[in-house]
This record gives structure tokens, C-alpha cells and sequence, in this order.
């Protein structure tokens, strides 16, 4: 067998493999099936990437975004290992010359989406290039019974039969024993080696905390401005949601950036390389977001409303504390979340969906509600069983985050820790607080260095260094080049691009240089509504300016009404419509939207009615 651990090092920069890694190479080197289920941040991607590297032929690699697959083929560049995209969005010269080029066995990766598998002409060229295996990723996406069905990939039943010589490896983060069971049968893996690593997480502390409307807001601040300067996912439930959510932390000078799938794609994009870069660290997210995403030190994942299954639960929250530092994943969800996924399951048509749907609600709700130890609800969840009854590690054994430890009172009114006033600090810093504020400057300074190095390139910044390599520069302060190559994560490739830069950075921060803040607007949304309207705006052209759907100007426009912040205008809502909804709120009042909703006619909007209840409530309030 070829030396795996030289091209571990020369490659990747890593001196050892993690837990299954090598076993999983080698069964696949030796031509055999694989079904590996292995967390979020486990290392999936290597396993199917050195084999291709050193047996000298290309694995063909099916995954569902074309964005994970462009930041792969980026990354693999970097190291020095061809790899290729081919997918609509590129020009259909290029298309031709990726096609060609992996006929003559050019690339060692080639990544395609399972659409493009699909098509028979796909199938055609295919069999001219020099594959070893093809690696499917995301393979639960294959089973109804997964939490992320996707029928294209249902067509990958055919590969076995297309290519009844070449292996097929399947990886999956999340997989209950039915789905991985099921992952088996639909691609018809010939006595596949299965791989199985743990569901536990011991770096992750689970916190589980239902709470009321008027609590909700207050404790996702409190948690945010206990991890401020750290980088965070915040999982929200609507695209209105994560607008409104973004907004608010605005007016609270907490700056965040939103990510959904309504945005341009372009915006979306650049708003995961600002998180991605560190320039913000807190981003507001549905769903949308999060595949593939690369980023170690992610010290919290906040879901502000119930998940749709524990499956979906354990991915997104598994994003958190990647580097193996301890890291929270918090769930602060109320009653009406699971009205309203129940609301969602009850629209679905085909049956056998929907008895599917049910399952996982009632799984996820269950978790939620049992004061049972959190981790040994997901490993059981996932067919694992644990030795242990208490971890040790979540809110059911007793641990807590500090900022959910206060009295009810004191969450909302969370202010972070300062010195109290008339209070002197001490005027000498002890040394190892010296030594410490030095490494924490040299780590962002290298961090500033490497968002320029990123943008030089047009690549995510964990594709020049991740931050472990990073932390491992500034712990071993290499002289050279040799020492650079003992550093975490740098090989051959990576120190020939950037050493002299990384050595330059050195100097000039021994010099006296030091990192540079990063430019923080603090515009308050309300403040830029309330001027955007007074210059003559519509509520189309505000959502326009600001990037916001028109539904969440509305929401924004009704608060600052009923605040008393805004004169409330009949000409939003027509005459018309307005006496008609007066009409109902005067049978109904204007505790809740939706009965009201159901009163008036579908010609009346969402907006309209939201805005005229507003007005009325602030009549109502100036009577009191």
C-alpha cells in the first residue's frame, strides 16, 4: 500500500489521522464499499480525498450544493491537488474542457451534483475517466426516512449498476439506524465496511430552556453578550424572522448579518465570508445555511425556536465547538413553536410524508420537554448506547451557562461585566495576563493577514489557514522553514504560497504592529425606517434599500406605531380596508393576528391588517 502518512503530512500538513480515518482510506484503497457515519467535523472529506491523491486516479464526489463543492475544489487547490466543479453555472466551454480534461485523468477530485449525475450524457463521458470510487456525501439526503429527503438523490440507485466495478462510499453526519439501514439498500453496496463513530459530543454542552414571548428576545441578548468577541450561529425559524431578529440586535448595538434563501445569491455569499472572516461574528440564519460549512471555532449555536426533527437538531447544533473546545448549543423555544410545525405537517399531502413528519415531531418534542440527560437522548436517538446515565454536560445534569443562572428578572436587564464605578483597576497587569493579551494580538493580527491573503485569492479564509493552524503558528513561532512545516495544517503547498507572508507578519508584528479594528457601523434600523420614510419612500423601495423583505418594513413600521415613535397613515392601508378591519378588531380585539386574519377577506393583506392593529393598539394604550 502507497505511504498514506507522507501524503497526510506533505499534504494536509497533519502528522495523524483522526478516530476511523485511516480504516475508512483503506477500505477504500482495497476497492471495497463504505457507509460511514461520522459527526460534523469528524473529517469526512479526507477519507475519500487522500485515497484519490495516492492512487493517482479521481473519485467522483455527489454532493447537493454547488457553493460546498466550489470551497472543496478552492481548498484542494490550495494544497495542490487538482480538482474540478461541473456543474450549469459554469459556461458550456468550460464544461467541455472540464469534461476533457477528466477523460485524460487531470483531476484526482471531481465534484457533481446529483442532477447532473442524472443525466445520460453524464453517464456517457463518465466511463472514459479513470475513476476509483465514487464518494457520496450527504447520503441521507438518498432515504425518505432522513431528515433531508431530496428525490434526486434517489436516482443514485442506478450507480451500481452504471459502474458495477467501482466502489461507492457514502458519508452522512446524521443517521438513524432505519436511514443508514436504507442508505445501504437504495445504492445496493456490495457488503459495504461500515464506520460508525460516536454521537457524543463531549466538548458540547446541551442547554434546552423554553421560556415565554416577552422572555425570548432578552435571553437570546444576554446570551449573545456573553459570547461577545466569539463567533456564533444564531438558527431562527422565517426569513421574518431572521430580518426582524437582525434588526433588533441593531438597535441594540449587537451587529449581526442575516442568511436566508431569499437573498441574492451574491449577498448570501458575501455574508458567510464576512462570518466566515471574522469581520462579524454573529450570524442570523435559517435552515439555508450551514452545509458544509467549515469554520472550527464557532463557540455557540442558538435555535430560537424548536428544530423540525433531532436529526436536524444534532447537524446544525453540531456546528458548534469544532476545533474540540468546549462550546454551548442552547435551544430557547416556546409553546407556539410546536403549533407551528405542527401546522406545516398538517399541509402536507402524501401521507407517508406526513406520518414521517409526525414521528420526528413527536421525537423532538419529546427531547425537549424530558429532563432526561441531553446527550444520551441524541445517542439513543441514533441507535448508540451509552454506558453512562449523566453527562455531565447539558442543563438536565445540571450545567448551565452563566446567563441562564440568573433570577427570571435579571436575564432581561443582562448588562455584561465591567469594573464598578469608582472602582480603580490595578495599575500593574500581571505577567501571565501580559502574555496572554500578546498571543490573543498575534492570533488577530495573523487572522487580519489572512482575510487580506483570502481576498487576494476569492476564497473563504478557512481555505488559506484554519484557525487551529493559525493558534499552532503563534504557539510555535516557526524561524524557518522546516518549523513552518511542523505546524498544524500547513503542507508543502501551503508553506510555499505563503510562508515569506507568514514570516513578514511575524516581523512586523514584533515591530509594534498590531491588528486593526474592524469598522463597525452602528446604524439603528428603526432610525433608518423612520428617515427612509420621511424622505417619501414606499415600504417596496425601504425593503429594497435596506435588503429586507417588505414584510419585515411592515413589522418594523406597526412597533414603531404602537411605540408611538410614528404617526400611523390611512393612505398604507386604503380607507376601505381600514374601516373593515376596525370592524373585525372591534368583535375580535387585537390580542392575536390570526383570528383576525381568518375574519377578513384574502384581498386584505397580512401588512395591512398588521399595520391598522397597530394603530389601533396605540389608541388603545393612549386611553389607558
Amino acid at each position: 500500500m502507497p505511504d498514506i502518512y507522507a501524503a497526510l503530512k506533505r499534504y494536509w500538513g497533519y502528522d495523524s489521522f483522526r478516530p476511523l480515518q485511516e480504516r475508512i482510506i483503506h477500505s477504500l484503497m482495497a476497492g471495497n464499499d463504505v457507509a460511514v457515519v461520522m459527526p460534523t467535523g469528524g473529517g469526512k472529506s479526507l477519507c475519500y480525498q487522500l485515497p484519490a491523491l495516492v492512487l493517482g486516479q479521481t473519485v467522483v464526489v455527489i454532493s447537493p450544493l454547488i457553493a460546498l463543492m466550489q470551497d472543496q475544489v478552492a481548498q484542494l487547490s490550495e494544497m495542490g491537488i487538482p480538482g474540478a466543479v461541473l456543474n450549469s453555472t459554469l459556461p458550456p466551454e468550460q464544461q467541455h474542457a472540464v469534461m476533457r480534461a477528466a477523460t485524460q485523468g487531470a483531476f484526482r477530485l471531481l465534484y457533481l451534483s446529483p442532477e447532473r449525475l442524472a443525466r445520460a450524457d453524464t453517464i456517457g463521458w463518465l466511463r472514459q475517466v479513470p475513476i476509483a470510487c465514487f464518494a457520496i456525501d450527504e447520503a441521507h439526503c438518498i432515504s425518505e426516512w432522513g431528515h433531508e429527503f431530496r428525490p434526486d438523490y434517489r436516482q443514485l440507485s442506478a450507480l451500481r449498476h452504471q459502474f458495477p466495478d467501482k466502489p461507492i462510499a457514502a458519508f452522512t453526519a446524521s443517521a438513524t439506524r432505519r436511514v443508514r439501514h436504507d442508505i445501504v439498500q437504495q445504492l445496493r453496496l456490495r457488503e459495504p465496511h461500515k464506520y460508525i463513530a460516536s454521537f457524543h459530543r463531549d466538548n458540547l454542552r446541551y442547554v434546552v430552556y423554553q421560556c415565554e414571548k416577552h422572555q425570548h428576545f432578552g435571553l437570546l441578548e444576554a446570551g449573545l453578550r456573553s459570547y461577545a468577541g466569539q463567533s456564533v450561529i444564531v438558527y431562527s425559524p422565517t426569513i421574518a424572522a431572521v430580518e426582524e431578529t437582525v434588526d433588533l440586535l441593531a438597535d441594540r448595538k449587537i451587529v449581526a448579518i442575516p442568511y436566508h434563501g431569499q437573498m441574492a445569491t451574491a449577498d448570501r455569499r458575501r455574508n458567510q465570508e464576512r462570518w466566515m472572516n471574522d469581520e462579524v461574528r454573529v450570524l442570523v440564519g435559517t435552515i439555508a445555511f450551514g452545509l458544509g460549512i467549515n469554520k472550527a471555532a464557532v463557540r455557540a449555536v442558538i435555535h430560537t425556536s424548536l428544530p423540525k426533527s433531532i436529526e436536524q437538531y444534532y447537524q446544525e447544533a453540531g456546528r458548534a465547538g469544532r476545533d474540540g473546545r468546549p462550546s454551548d448549543c442552547v435551544l430557547l423555544w416556546q409553546p407556539k413553536d410546536a403549533g407551528l410545525l405542527a401546522y406545516f405537517i398538517e399541509k402536507l399531502k402524501d401521507p407517508d410524508e406526513k406520518e414521517r413528519a409526525w414521528q420526528r415531531y413527536h421525537a423532538v418534542r419529546l427531547f425537549a420537554e424530558a429532563r432526561r440527560c441531553r446527550h444520551l437522548q441524541i445517542c439513543t436517538h441514533f441507535g448508540q448506547v451509552p454506558k453512562w446515565e449523566r453527562c455531565g454536560m447539558c442543563d438536565a445534569c445540571g450545567n448551565l451557562p452563566d446567563w441562564l443562572k440568573a433570577p427570571p428578572e435579571e436575564k432581561l436587564k443582562f448588562v455584561s461585566k465591567k469594573t464598578p464605578p469608582g472602582i480603580d483597576a490595578p495599575r500593574r497587569t500581571p505577567e501571565p495576563a501580559v502574555r496572554a493579551r500578546v498571543a490573543s494580538e498575534l492570533v488577530e493580527f495573523l487572522k487580519q493577514w489572512r482575510r487580506h491573503a483570502a481576498q487576494r485569492a476569492q476564497v473563504p479564509a478557512y481555505v488559506v489557514l484554519s484557525d487551529a493552524s493559525l493558534e499552532d503558528l503563534c504557539r510555535k513561532r516557526p524561524a524557518n522553514l522546516r518549523e513552518l512545516l511542523g505546524v498544524f495544517g500547513i503542507g508543502e503547498r501551503k508553506a510555499e504560497l505563503y510562508g515569506s507572508e507568514i514570516f513578514a507578519a511575524f516581523e512586523a508584528f514584533d515591530r509594534g504592529a498590531r491588528p486593526m479594528a474592524p469598522e463597525q457601523r452602528h446604524v439603528s434600523p428603526a432610525e433608518e425606517t423612520l428617515r427612509l420614510l420621511a424622505a417619501g419612500k414606499t415600504f417596496d423601495e425601504i425593503a429594497g434599500i435596506r435588503g429586507r423583505q417588505v414584510s419585515t418594513v411592515v413589522h418594523m413600521v406597526a412597533d414603531l406605531i404602537e411605540k408611538g415613535r410614528l404617526e400611523y397613515r390611512i393612505e398604507w392601508v386604503g380607507e376601505k380596508n381600514h374601516q373593515r378591519i376596525l370592524e373585525v378588531v372591534n368583535r375580535l380585539g387585537t390580542k392575536w393576528l390570526k383570528p383576525l386574519r381568518d375574519a377578513l377577506p384574502a384581498e386584505i393583506t397580512s401588512e395591512q391588517i398588521r399595520l391598522a392593529v397597530a394603530s389601533a393598539r396605540r389608541k388603545h394604550l393612549a386611553f389607558e
